[in-house]
């Protein structure tokens, strides 16, 4: 270690693969030391791993809290502790004597609300002096090569700014606590208590993503099939072309139809057909709309994970793993535990040299790569919609692209073809619509067709090379007031299915889009803008445990609730199972990481919850 007296500039990166990145860019030669690199200046760069310091136990608080009791419930710590983790405290040691001699600090946790608490936890942990921690800098790194972090250096913010969202992280932390060891601790010992062995665990947001799966498969196993009809009119224009126009029911209709409008009488489906065939149809209205559709915007973890599932059948922890080998080991990506899907427009000055890069490193690009125009400029360049970070797109780095795992391969593909696709032109196509009156019924036909492939050709499959959408209408042949024939009269007959079990992509589409899920209207609308439950560092960690604690299981490529699973959603009050409220405290963090709503605001409602939660658990039983 140096001495006392030695003055330096100390960096703190949150993981020893970053803390590597900046030392690359420092003066040479550096000095390895044990836990940290010294820089020919005299800068020296250190690392946490991952969370040095951790939430203490129950009985850190009280011994009394080693057994498990309904009547010490809720326990809710009057002052907060944190330890430093066994398993690394040989780090946290060397770091800690570092922060405390160091006369500068920088701060280079990852650009997201945990990154920064990480470090702040362990700055405020060390107690330093006022003055000194004004001082702290802010380094956001979200791209590993050595140009982008000299990039952040030289952008150096006051660490001051960040203390919303170090607070927001500090509120979660303490929420996932108080709500986890309290709901757990009483759910376990009401098991116990009726036969169950296991420890019951409960979280703010596991749970309810435990109970999005046991209520579909419910919906699943309780589902009754219903026929259903519809009716088509083959007509036949003056030209002698032929269309097939689908059958509107009226409003006296609705006492035949269910709430999705389905005709459920098959008698009142035959009485159309045989009333409209060898009827003269007339044509109310021919319409022609002309429509855009702009580049998929680049992916943040979460739409990429679900990407993944859906083409590779990847599960979200996989991608993640994947992602962070592509970030730290292969620096072939920006920072990917993104929730952002938009770039900074500075971004800009480096397309070249991404697009070059790609071609470099993916030979199957290089055709995609020859059509881009790279003076579109989408909507995903948007220095408003940026904070800590932006979203996952390749670096400037170029590899030995067949070092690279198949997954690696795949996923690197997935996010470069994704941001190619900003340099595309959009899909043109026209929405065709014919509108038809045949014995007084309303009959309507629709197609899309295609104008311009645009975008889409990237994404156009090997097997489905032609993307034109539906076969195109006769709208050049029949116009407003012609008169048509209607020769035949087609009847479907349908049934209903029942909803599909979930899968990786279904569950995480789930998580990322819960204000779906939500009952009530008021958090709904909240949650349009501030939509999820979990964050995206953590949906794929979620989803692990449950797998871990068997309360879910896999069936082939579906997510199945277990019985164990069942029977804990079962006993706990719907509050508890359903998105609503940890989809509602996802909100509030995000407030307060915004300056928009206060912490003891925030931890005072969720002790009041926890209180009322408690009585109304206590009045159940589990059933095993």
């Amino acid at each position: 270690m140096m001495q006392s007296n030695e003055s330096y500039r100390l960096f703190i990166a949150e993981k020893p693969s970053l803390a590597r990145a900046i030392a690359d860019v420092l003066p040479k030669p550096h000095q390895r030391g044990d836990g940290f690199i010294r820089a020919a200046n005299g800068d020296i760069v250190s690392w946490c791993i991952g969370h040095l310091l951790e939430q203490a136990a129950p009985d850190n608080y009280d011994p009394r809290y080693k057994k498990w009791q309904i009547s010490d419930l809720p326990i809710i710590p009057d002052n907060w502790l944190l330890l430093p983790k066994s398993s690394t405290h040989k780090q946290f040691t060397v770091l800690t004597q570092l922060i405390t001699n160091a006369t500068e600090i920088v701060h280079a946790g990852d650009p997201d609300r945990e990154g920064q608490l990480l470090i702040d936890e362990v700055l405020n942990y060390c107690q330093i002096a006022v003055e000194k921690r004004r001082s702290i800098k802010r380094c956001l790194i979200s791209d590993l090569n050595a140009s982008a972090v000299e990039k952040s250096l030289k952008n150096l913010r006051n660490n001051q700014d960040f203390v919303p969202l170090s607070t927001s992280a500090l509120a979660r932390a303490r929420a996932d606590w108080l709500y986890g060891i309290n709901m757990s601790r009483l759910c376990t010992i009401k098991g116990q208590n009726r036969g169950y062995k296991g420890v019951l665990s409960i979280g703010r947001v596991q749970t309810p993503v435990l109970g999005l799966v046991v209520k579909r498969d419910l919906e699943i196993e309780n589902f009754v099939s219903k026929p259903f009809y519809e009716v088509y009119a083959i007509i036949e224009t003056t030209h002698k072309e032929t269309f097939k126009a689908k059958w509107q029911p009226s409003e006296s209709c609705a006492p035949y139809q269910d709430d999705e409008g389905r005709v459920l009488v098959k008698a009142l489906a035959e009485n159309v057909c045989q009333r409209i065939k060898n009827q003269s149809a007339n044509i109310l209205n021919v319409s022609n709309k002309k429509k855009e559709l702009a580049p998929p915007l680049p992916f943040n973890l979460s739409a990429l994970q679900i990407e993944m599932a859906k083409k590779n059948n990847l599960s979200a922890q996989e991608v993640l793993d994947i992602c962070q080998s592509l970030y730290e080991k292969h620096k072939l990506i920006t920072y990917p535990r993104s929730d952002c899907r938009f770039l900074p427009e500075e971004h800009i000055n480096q397309i070249s040299g991404v697009i070059a890069a790609i071609g470099h490193n993916c030979q199957t690009l290089v055709d995609a790569i020859e059509h881009v125009d790279v003076t579109i400029r989408t909507k995903a360049w948007n220095d408003k919609k940026v904070e800590a970070h932006h979203a996952i797109i390749p670096t400037l780095r170029t590899v030995d692209f067949t070092k690279l795992t198949a997954n690696e391969q795949a996923v690197y593909i997935t996010i470069a073809t994704q941001y190619l696709a900003q340099f595309y032109s959009n899909y043109r196509y026209a929405e065709l619509q014919i509108d038809v009156e045949i014995a007084k019924g309303k009959f309507v036909a629709k197609a899309n067709q295609m104008l311009a492939e645009g975008w889409k050709q990237l994404f156009r499959s090997a097997n489905n090379q032609n993307i034109q959408d539906s076969e195109p209408l006769l709208t050049k042949l029949v116009k407003k007031g012609d008169q048509a024939w209607c020769h035949d009269a087609e009847l479907i007959n349908k049934e209903t299915t029942p909803p599909k079990p979930f899968n990786d992509a279904t569950l995480l589409s789930a998580m990322t889009g819960i204000s779906r899920y939500v009952s009530d209207p008021n958090i709904k609308k909240i949650l349009r803008e501030t939509d999820g439950l979990g964050t995206e560092a953590t949906r794929a960690g979620i989803i692990e445990l449950l797998f871990k604690r068997q309360f879910l299981i896999r069936q082939g490529k579906t997510i199945r609730a277990t019985e164990i699973g069942r029977r804990l959603i079962d006993m706990l009050p719907t509050k508890m199972t359903v998105p609503d409220m940890t989809a509602h405290w996802e909100s509030q963090l995000d407030a307060i990481s915004h300056k928009q709503f206060n912490y003891h605001q925030f931890m005072a409602e969720l002790q009041q919850s926890l209180y009322l939660l408690i009585e109304q658990l206590n009045r159940v039983q589990f059933n095993h």
